[in-house]
This record gives C-alpha cells, sequence and structure tokens, in this order.
C-alpha cells in the first residue's frame, strides 16, 4: 500500500518536513536563512476558499503583493485564479509568470500617469480607482490609447474590522478609497468622462481580520448605498480580502462561516463577486528556515541569536506579530524564558518577544511558521545582508524558486565609482 505524503509542514519521526521533504535536507542544500513554501499546500487553501465559496462563483484574484515569487504566481496562474496588483512592477512579475492580464485587477492608491499606460498598454482587465483625480487621469490615459478602460470606484464603508492599526483600510481615517457618502457624485461625474466604464465599487476593510461580522457590515451600507444609487451600470461588487490565518493564537476566518454570514446581503444586492485574498492562501504554506548561531544568557532572560533577522522577516518588529518558532529536530534543550533575535544592529530586531521555549545549541535549525505571506516580500538588504534564498516543494521535490543574493547583488545598480572619476 502506498504511503500517503502528508501535505504541508508535518513531522516523521519527530522531524519536521516540507511535503514529504526533510526541512535540514532543505538547509543543508540551500542554506539558511531560506523561505521555504509548500505547493500543496497553497492547493488546498485556494480549494477550500473556492469550495466554500462555491455557491457564489466568485472571480478570485489572488493578492500579488502578499507573496510575488514567479513560481508561487505561476502555480496561481496554472489553477486558474487572476490576481490583484497594486504597482506596474507587481503587473511585470504577473506577466513574467505567465498571468492572463485580462484577470488582472490594478489596485492601490497613488497610481502613477506612466503605470496606468503600461497597465493599459498591457491589456489590464479592470482597474479599482481610489479618487477622482485617478478616475481622471485613468480617462485621459485610455482615451489616448483610443480604448474604454474598465473600471470599480474603491468606497470606504467606515467600519472597524478589529484589526491591527496598521493594516486597518476601511475606516475614515484612512488614505484609501472614498467615502460612501460621497460616492454617489463621484461616480456620477466618473461617467461624464470619456474613456472609462465605472461598472462596479471595490471595497477592502483591512487585513488579518477573523470574524465575519466586519464584512457583513460593510456589505450591509454598500447595500444600502445600491438600494439608494440604483444599480445600472454596475456588474460586479469586489469585496476584497483580508481573511486572517492563525498565527498560533487560534482565531482565524473560517472561509465556510463567512460565505455563508455574506450570503444573504449578497444575495439581495445581486451582482457578481470578486475576491482578492492573500495571506488566507499563502501565509499557512511558507516558513522560515533559521539556524541558532549562539545562546547567550541575560539577567532575566535568555537569547537565541539566529542568522535571520528583521530584514528577513519584519512582521514581529513592524507589528508585533507572533510567529510560531520550533525546533525542527527536537534538541532535548531545556526550555527557558527567551528571545529569539537576529543579527541586525537594532533592539528591535528579534523573530520573537520573551516566551517560553528551548534553549536549542548552536548549529540548531529552527522553522518560523506561517511566513508565507508579508515575509520575503517585506524583506530588505538592511545592514547590507543580502536577501534569503525562496525553495518551492512541489511534487515531492525541493526546487530553488529564487536565489540567494550575493555582495554583488547588494551593489547592483550603484554608481559611486563613476561619479567620483567624474
Amino acid at each position: 500500500m502506498a504511503i500517503e505524503t502528508p501535505i504541508g509542514f508535518q513531522r516523521r519521526s519527530g522531524e519536521l518536513q516540507a511535503d514529504g521533504v526533510p526541512l535540514e535536507e532543505i538547509a543543508r542544500r540551500y542554506g539558511t536563512p531560506t523561505y521555504v513554501y509548500s505547493a500543496a499546500l497553497l492547493e488546498a487553501r485556494l480549494r477550500a476558499l473556492r469550495s466554500a465559496f462555491a455557491a457564489l462563483a466568485p472571480d478570485i484574484c489572488y493578492a500579488v503583493k502578499a507573496c510575488a515569487n514567479l513560481s508561487v504566481l505561476s502555480l496561481f496562474a496554472r489553477w486558474g485564479t487572476g490576481f490583484d496588483i497594486v504597482s506596474a512592477g507587481e503587473l511585470h512579475r504577473v506577466l513574467a509568470a505567465g498571468g492572463d492580464p485580462r484577470r488582472v485587477v490594478f489596485a492601490g492608491v497613488g497610481k502613477q500617469r506612466w503605470e496606468l499606460e503600461r497597465a493599459i498598454d498591457a491589456g489590464v482587465g479592470r482597474f479599482n480607482a481610489e479618487s477622482a483625480a485617478e478616475l481622471e487621469r485613468l480617462g485621459a490615459v485610455a482615451r489616448e490609447r483610443g480604448v474604454v478602460a474598465r473600471v470599480a470606484l474603491r468606497v470606504n464603508p467606515d467600519v472597524d474590522p478589529r484589526t491591527h492599526e496598521y493594516i486597518r483600510t476601511g475606516s475614515k481615517e484612512n488614505k484609501f478609497g472614498v467615502d460612501l457618502d460621497r460616492a454617489g457624485e463621484v461616480i456620477r461625474a466618473a461617467r461624464a468622462i470619456e474613456g472609462i466604464d465605472l461598472c462596479g465599487l471595490h471595497c477592502h476593510i483591512g487585513s488579518q481580520i477573523c470574524e465575519a461580522e466586519p464584512y457583513v457590515g460593510a456589505l450591509r451600507r454598500i447595500r444600502a448605498f445600491f438600494d439608494d444609487f440604483g444599480r445600472a451600470g454596475f456588474d460586479h461588487l469586489d469585496l476584497g480580502g483580508g481573511f486572517g490565518i492563525d498565527y498560533g493564537d487560534g482565531r482565524e476566518m473560517d472561509f465556510a462561516v463567512l460565505a455563508s454570514a455574506l450570503q444573504p446581503e449578497l444575495r439581495a444586492i445581486g451582482l457578481p463577486l470578486v475576491l482578492e485574498p492573500g495571506r488566507s492562501l499563502v501565509a499557512s504554506a511558507g516558513i522560515l528556515l533559521t539556524r541558532v548561531i549562539e545562546v547567550k544568557a541575560g539577567r532575566d532572560r535568555s537569547f537565541l541569536i539566529v542568522d535571520a533577522g528583521m530584514n528577513d522577516l519584519l512582521r514581529p518588529s513592524l507589528y508585533k506579530a507572533a510567529h510560531r518558532i520550533e525546533e525542527v529536530r527536537p534538541s532535548g534543550a531545556p526550555t527557558h524564558r527567551g528571545q529569539v533575535v537576529g543579527p541586525i544592529c537594532e533592539t528591535g530586531d528579534f523573530l520573537c518577544e520573551a516566551r517560553d521555549l528551548p534553549l536549542s545549541p548552536a548549529g540548531a535549525l529552527l522553522a518560523v511558521r506561517d511566513c508565507g505571506a508579508y515575509g520575503f516580500a517585506m524583506s530588505s538588504q538592511y545592514n547590507a545582508r543580502p536577501r534569503a534564498a525562496e525553495v518551492l516543494v512541489l511534487e515531492g521535490r525541493a526546487r530553488l524558486a529564487r536565489r540567494r543574493e550575493s555582495f554583488d547583488d547588494l551593489l547592483r545598480g550603484e554608481l559611486a565609482s563613476d561619479l567620483l572619476d567624474g
């Protein structure tokens, strides 16, 4: 009888593996720090979302900003998703990965004219506009190219998504969208602009949201808007994404619960649905491998100094985000109050704040869980440290998805010597 390969990050004989491939083997081959993604878990998450929302048949557009690796994007293109982008650079990545530009939604604040030009020339299917001024810019570019751009207006329903203040995007004090009470006048003016077809509404209220109620509240306000303004000329409603995942506290968005809660309002609105999930598809499908350099005893706590820092994984320093950290092979080391810190010259350089954890010896391999979203995507070369490698485990094989940067990569594009030579 064939042995079924485990999906995602599971233990066999005590050792943590990725889709059945030992993580120690990956670390030996590619070094550390390294991001590792499970293709099987990526597909399973997408399947779960599609199954939960089957009755509503949404157009699913993966949010590229969460994890923009070309191999990951290529998988989503193969699995039939569209793409939600927020820059011309992300469009370039999607096209390089084989994505269909007609299935691309260009969202985000501050789209520059040249970005709109590039997007229209590439055949981008839809734009989510954030302001009246952007609608004017887009209309001008579309007229110059003799096309009509399909657009949804991003509205701000002013609901509390009950998440971190940095990732709330649907309140009046945020920079995103148009207040719902001004949306009518903006839409009327936009429909007089030659070159654009304002055919949808877009709403994204935040990220890492673990309850359905904020989405229901937003939909109720949007439904009230439609009841007052009318639905003529609209052919879709884009609800964005932001569905939360379990970072170890037991809280996450249940896709089935969310779909059931949204269904009455969506049925009443009566427009085709667009979803833009990012984190909820990729976060749990990625881990960061890092090795312990040394254990340093402090007065009140111990420090596990590892070779990954805030330049590799910014979320703990930026959001006080908590990621589960575990030994790939249990060392049997005693548990102590400790903090996992990196080599960056900042007190804020930590992968976890004080918690009870094994005082893993030098050389031990650790796995930082749930790093598939906003892990490598937010990494940098701070302290002149080359960025990590990325590895995709696909069909039982570990494949290099991005090579580790070299010291030459740190200097690429700089012209200091030319300037000094006059």
